[in-house]
């Protein structure tokens, strides 16, 4: 993979890959251990194991994240006033992260493109059934 893409997009590939499989993380504990819902967590669990790139150590050499320039928080990622919004603010960086991953990849490996294309489309429906379920 490293021959693949140049340094500054396997940095952006990590990231992505990081962000993706931590939003799933999130979802999947507070499916597990805030709502006992095993189905829900096995679900997001089978996808999290599916965000995988290797070999690993081409994108851990490109990582910076000390000098990542967005690497503050930021005011709008303290928006959450309970789980449902933690939830939701998850969702969505997984899906925007699968999204730069699938369009990244089609252009060395559409395979792998549509391998995080399908990840998000699983998001999605997992998205509206727990948030439909979740109550409004």
């Amino acid at each position: 993979m490293s021959n693949l893409f140049p340094p500054e997009l396997l940095r952006v590939i990590d990231a992505n890959l990081n962000r993706l499989k931590e939003g799933i993380r999130v979802i999947e504990d507070i499916a597990r251990y805030v709502h006992d819902d095993k189905e829900l967590a096995t679900k997001l669990k089978s996808l999290r194991h599916q965000c995988r790139i290797e070999p690993l150590e081409a994108l851990l050499s490109s990582r910076d994240s000390v000098n990542d320039v967005l690497r503050p928080t930021m005011k709008s990622e303290m928006n959450r006033t309970d789980l449902r919004s933690i939830v939701i603010a998850n969702y969505k960086r997984g899906e925007e992260s699968s999204r730069v991953l699938e369009e990244l990849y089609k252009i060395v490996d559409p395979d792998l493109s549509e391998q995080f294309k399908h990840i998000r489309y699983e998001l999605y429906t997992l998205e509206k059934e727990n948030l439909l379920g979740l109550g409004q």
